[in-house]
């Protein structure tokens, strides 16, 4: 029989297999909102990592694990056929692979990280393949739809849930002049910030101090705009020069 007759193909589609991706799908829909979770917390502070990269990894894995689990529905229930190989081997080569090229997209500059949820879907793409690969594909179909659902209204989820924004500054002082972390931590409460925690960093070059640490909100919308906070820094005492940058740290 040839692999692509129609009687070859439906295996692929038979009651049991659709049932199984259908389970399939329900532990990736409860791993996607396990991860929304989690990266809820993560994106409230301010961090680079946030509701779509926990709940695309947190799906993935959930795919890579969860399949092992009905090796018989494998290749359309083939997979115990002579001359099959092991697919967990392959599988474990190819998320290692992936782990490497996802993180050739991270980059980060100061206090500022980007390209987590690309890696993150990049990871959740090798997923899906994996799935079509051994023959779930109503699971692939399920996986790609959340995924890319995921990326592109979960953005707005996060912006209308409570968050602290954070802001990136980096103030270079005047020669001579010393700067008090006390001072600046009151000026950052009164515009609606407080200085992150163990973010502060301070160097000294020419005899002119530069400090640089993240600024996060209070609360959603208490912090003020980064343009206001530019002009006030503008006419800071003891500031030479300054830099601002929206952080995700």
């Amino acid at each position: 029989m040839s692999p692509l007759s129609p009687d070859a193909l439906k295996v692929y589609w038979s009651a049991n297999e659709v049932a199984t991706n259908l389970l399939v799908f329900v532990n990736l829909l409860g791993a996607l909102l396990l991860g929304f979770i989690v990266g809820y917390e993560r994106s409230y502070h301010g961090r680079a990592a946030g509701m779509r990269t926990y709940g695309l990894v947190c799906m993935a894995s959930a795919a890579l694990v969860v399949i092992v689990g009905y090796p018989n529905s494998w290749y359309g229930g083939q997979a115990s056929l002579p001359g099959t190989g092991d697919p967990t081997r392959v599988i474990q080569g190819v998320v290692t692979g992936i782990g490497f090229l996802g993180a050739g997209v991270i980059m980060r500059e100061g206090f500022s990280i980007s390209g987590l949820t690309t890696a993150a879907s990049i990871w959740a793409s090798s997923a899906i393949g994996i799935l079509v690969g051994v023959g779930f594909y109503a699971a692939a179909i399920l996986l790609a739809l959340l995924s890319a659902s995921c990326m592109m209204f979960v953005s707005r989820l996060e912006a209308w849930l409570p968050s602290r924004p954070a802001v990136a500054i980096t103030m270079r002082f005047r020669e001579g002049f010393t700067p008090r972390e006390t001072v600046l931590a009151q000026a950052a409460r009164d515009r609606g910030y407080e200085m992150a925690g163990g973010s502060l960093a301070i160097s000294y070059d020419q005899g002119m101090a530069e400090w640089r640490f993240v600024a996060v909100a209070l609360a959603k919308g208490s912090g003020a705009p980064i343009a206001v906070l530019a002009e006030e820094l503008a006419a800071f005492e003891g500031v030479e020069s300054f830099k601002l940058s929206h952080a995700r740290n």
